[in-house]
């Protein structure tokens, strides 16, 4: 699956034109590598996303197309929240 529509499926970010944009801007990394919004994902992938001066890091647990609101924080483990 690629990077901006996992982030908005497992909502980590609301929309995916706002995954697409921080992706183009350097500040999301898979794995430790700056990461484009076309980037393949993987279960076992760490995804690092810089707000600002906050870094959320978190592990992805499984990949699905569509996924509901209350299910969302299960398709990745939070790592750091800071």
């Amino acid at each position: 699956m690629r990077l901006d529509k996992f982030l908005k499926v497992s909502r980590m970010i609301k929309r995916r034109t706002v995954a697409n944009e921080a992706c183009s801007a350097g500040r999301v990394t898979i794995n430790g590598k700056v990461a484009k919004p076309s980037a393949e994902v993987k279960e076992g992938d760490e995804i690092a996303i810089r707000f600002g001066e906050k870094l959320f890091r978190a592990e992805i647990v499984s990949v699905r197309e569509y996924a509901t609101k209350e299910s969302a924080d299960e398709m990745y483990r939070v790592l750091q929240d800071s």
